[in-house]
């Protein structure tokens, strides 16, 4: 087990990282920036080799600040103004040099095609100029490089294997519900301090997609309910920020895990809660970092990126805050987990895209149900379908089955995606 408190700060902050747009799309524009800056002169094509996640999810997604989706846009932006530096914000200056993105996507060529390959997240780009070519490899998570190669000389490479800088593979390996629970709980405040920077960045973003339309306005639809809950309302403004993400804001948000949904889902509910019933900002902190941990616990045994939605876990992550929120204890939380796990699980990831805003919603309504039966101490039985007494276990069987059982579904999932018939 970790008792290191330095360790599973790390594991945070690597993980809870900002982000303009959807993190596939930009992923892939980062390692283009950076292959064209290894390439040294103009690029005048562009070959990219994309696990079937990475084009599941860069497929309909809208690229911030161009008013378009997919791949080729943000190639382009990537080609014209691209600074890998700036990691999964390498899209902020897309606005400005959308005029020059076009033209050069008009006259050049972007050739894109799948990767046979084991790895869920795998980017490949190859970028041609008029004497030289680049590749450049990223795997395992979004701003991970793992090849970089100029004309052929290797400049840098090591296994993806061994490559968890972000701490995902090994720590969240041995993080278990309890020492994410006693973390929360116990670390000393200032060293929590800095996960309030996400509820002030991401509810700046719900706040776009609730003045404007965004999407398919599921938050704004939402929240102009004249029967407003508490518990749609704070729905309705989280969907409001993913609606505003999908569509191609550009706005920076904090991500978990590589997503900025699961980033937005982590923060939002927990923070809008929080105000409605007056916590003080150290609740409000630590739920902040339940929230978050618990999702990147979750998050660690299903893999970055899966056929299962990430928004379960991260509206798991969220029922526990709302446990803690309210007064509840540890094995309540586990209880509201165990009721999620035989609620949700399977909800399938079809790609990145704006209709990300109702899974929220859905996810969301089971984090408030499976909470308010939890407090009451109703959990399902150990003999009804997946779940299990232990919370652990209970994780485990749930991230078996988005991290091995459904990738023939994944398969599928993609297959569907690219052969639609427009009648």
């Amino acid at each position: 087990m970790i008792k290191d408190n330095i360790a599973i700060k790390q594991l945070m902050q690597s993980n809870i990282v900002k982000a303009v747009g959807c993190t596939e799309p930009v992923a892939v524009a980062l390692c283009v920036s950076k292959c064209k800056e290894v390439l040294g002169e103009p690029c005048n094509e562009v070959q990219l080799f994309l696990s079937k996640n990475i084009i599941k999810n860069a497929m309909g997604v809208g690229i911030p600040g161009t008013n378009m989706i997919g791949l080729p846009i943000a190639v382009s932006l990537a080609v014209v103004c691209g600074k890998s530096e700036k990691k999964l914000e390498v899209l902020c200056d897309a606005k400005a040099n959308l005029s020059d993105a076009k033209q050069w996507l008009s006259t050049h060529n972007i050739d894109v095609k799948p990767k046979d390959t084991k790895e869920k997240l795998y980017i490949e780009c190859i970028c041609k100029g008029d004497t030289s070519s680049a590749k450049v490899i990223i795997a395992g998570f979004h701003t991970n490089f793992i090849h970089v190669s100029k004309d052929n000389k290797i400049l840098y490479e090591k296994e993806c294997e061994v490559c968890n800088d972000d701490c995902q593979g090994e720590v969240s390996n041995l993080l278990s519900a309890r020492i994410v629970y006693d973390y929360a709980m116990n670390e000393d405040l200032k060293e929590l301090q800095w996960i309030a920077d996400t509820y002030k960045l991401n509810s700046a973003c719900s706040e776009e997609g609730l003045k404007n339309k965004y999407g398919l306005q599921v938050g704004k639809t939402l929240f102009n309910d004249y029967d407003k809950s508490i518990k749609s309302e704070i729905i309705a403004r989280t969907c409001a920020a993913s609606d505003a993400r999908m569509d191609g804001v550009l706005l920076p948000i904090y991500s978990n895990s590589g997503s900025g949904n699961q980033g937005i889902t982590c923060t939002l509910p927990v923070y809008y809660y929080a105000k409605k019933i007056n916590a003080t900002e150290e609740q409000l902190i630590r739920a902040l970092t339940l929230s978050h941990l618990m999702s990147i616990y979750i998050k660690g045994k299903i893999g970055r990126l899966s056929a299962m939605c990430g928004l379960i876990n991260a509206s798991m992550g969220v029922a526990s805050a709302l446990v803690y929120l309210q007064n509840g204890a540890f094995n309540q939380i586990c209880y509201a987990i165990r009721n999620m796990i035989n609620t949700i699980t399977g909800i399938v990831c079809d790609g990145a895209k704006p209709s990300c805003a109702l899974k929220i919603a859905a996810c969301l309504s089971s984090a408030f149900d499976s909470v308010k039966l939890a407090m009451k101490d109703i959990v399902v039985n150990d003999t009804d379908g997946i779940a299990q007494n232990d919370i652990d276990l209970s994780i485990e069987g749930f991230s078996q089955i988005g991290r091995e059982a459904m990738n023939e579904t994944d398969d599928e999932i993609l297959y569907i995606m690219t052969h639609k018939k427009n009648k």
